[in-house]
């Protein structure tokens, strides 16, 4: 952190900060510190970004929404994450005092304007690149800030405000706050319609990427024609170069300098193609880059491992939470050569599974063992969307797995048990999605870990 008052612009600002126990919110709450504002913040639950905001003497998260969590004062701004309704008791408490009440994207798009920006955009790996971009140029020196949607492993944290000139964020399409942001580079992984209840079509999406891109000074980009062709102007086209095979680690050669990366899988490689390209144009030499991500070791929830179970099965978790996803982490995990891998997926969002349901089932069909749980809802109701359920998933599944084992275990503790039981050494299960999912694969831990 820089505490010095001349990197303390925000001296005198009282921020407070409404779901701050959130991945992103959370590293924006480390900034505003930083930065030298008074911050405060609630949240409906704990969450480990919470617990680390109070170790880090950032702020201790209030639990509950309430109209009194509002700090007094009239100078008191209130920022709200995108999961927060307008009926909010702290939102409706701050606008019935006449407080500012700023989006999650309008304090990034205040905190973009006080760096050089690299912003990761697109609808699969965006924690991932800049995460590795962050470990790129932290090797070459360059000392960047970044605010990112998971915790580096590295530094522990998922954003620091740092003496560097550059920051990295990632650029989120699902609220168009990607559009706000005073991105100098701009990096787009890939895209496909994930958020079906906020996009009409794909031709919808691609219009928001183009807009993104356009207002890039540079632009690095997928080497794919239908990528390419959302940037008017140059653009720095990148892919996953070939790889050599070596178990837990890939490994490849980039301008000449042989790039060892500690994850697995082709996604990765291409990831790591996408930091490379991006620490040259920020002036780190090819060699040191690849030294940074020689020791990146990933973030958290992405193909994260766990330990192993009772019966000494290993354990991961990944964020994968779309078919795309879903098939590229299992495509890593059959790399380490499991005896059998068990696939343990919770859906996220009611109006993503009605849409994609067929496509998670051709995907899960990739394990030995699929066990599906039910939708994680995030910030959508079950009444509103009568009849889905994670079951049309499981259905799917055990059409497209050929008569391979497919459970539909609806409750959390029985998933503990049978999966507890099926697991056994020389077996890898793999838990996948953005919601809670990960508890399981904690508690499935040897010795016990996090109950459900």
């Amino acid at each position: 952190m820089v505490p010095s008052t001349a990197e303390s612009p925000w001296a005198g600002r009282r921020l407070h900060f409404v779901g701050v126990a959130g991945a992103g919110m959370s590293a924006y709450a480390r900034a505003a510190h930083a930065l030298g504002a008074g911050v405060s913040g609630s949240d409906r639950a704990h969450s480990p970004f919470a617990a680390a905001l109070r170790a880090d003497g950032v702020l201790e998260a209030i639990i509950g929404h309430r109209a009194e969590n509002v700090p007094d004062g009239e100078e008191v701004e209130l920022v709200c994450s995108s999961a927060i309704d307008a009926g909010n008791p702290e939102r409706v408490a701050a606008l019935a005092r006449g407080l500012r009440v700023l989006t999650r994207a309008q304090l990034l798009e205040e905190l973009t304007a006080l760096r050089r920006t690299i912003a990761v955009a697109g609808a699969h790996g965006k924690t991932t690149t800049s995460a590795m971009i962050v470990s790129a140029l932290r090797a070459g020196g360059v000392d960047p800030s970044y605010l990112i949607g998971g915790i580096l492993r590295d530094t522990g944290r998922n954003g620091e405000w740092r003496a560097g000139e550059w920051l990295v964020v990632e650029a989120d399409e699902s609220d168009r706050s990607l559009l706000s942001l005073h991105t100098e580079i701009a990096v787009l992984t890939n895209v496909e319609l994930d958020h079906h209840d906020r996009f009409g079509s794909l031709h919808e999406l691609e219009a928001v990427y183009r807009e993104f891109l356009a207002g890039a000074a540079t632009a690095v980009i997928w080497d794919r024609p239908e990528l390419l062709a959302l940037r008017d102007g140059p653009a720095h086209a990148y892919d996953a170069p070939p790889v050599a095979p070596g178990g837990s680690a890939s490994r490849f050669v980039w301008d000449g300098v042989e790039v060892a990366l500690g994850v697995p899988g082709e996604h990765n490689a291409r990831n790591a193609a996408a930091a490379l390209t991006v620490a040259a144009l920020a002036g780190v030499r090819t060699s040191d880059a690849a030294r940074g991500l020689a020791g990146f070791s990933g973030a958290a929830r992405r193909f994260e491992r766990l330990g192993r179970s009772a019966a000494g099965a290993e354990l991961y978790d990944d964020y994968a939470h779309h078919p795309t996803e879903v098939a590229a982490t299992l495509a890593a995990a059959r790399t380490l050569a499991p005896a059998r891998l068990i696939a343990v997926f919770q859906p996220h969002l009611y109006s993503r599974t009605r849409a994609l349901a067929r496509e998670f089932g051709a995907a899960l069909a990739g394990a030995d063992i699929v066990v599906v749980l039910d939708v994680y809802p995030a910030r959508e109701r079950a009444a509103d969307f009568p009849g889905v359920s994670g079951l049309a998933v499981a259905e799917a599944t055990a059409d497209a797995a050929g008569g391979r084992p497919t459970y539909w275990l609806p409750d959390r503790d029985r998933t503990v048990a049978i999966v507890g039981e099926l697991a056994r050494a020389g077996d890898l299960v793999l838990v996948m999605g953005a919601g809670d999912v990960d508890r399981i694969g904690r508690a499935l831990l040897a010795g016990g870990g996090e109950g459900g």
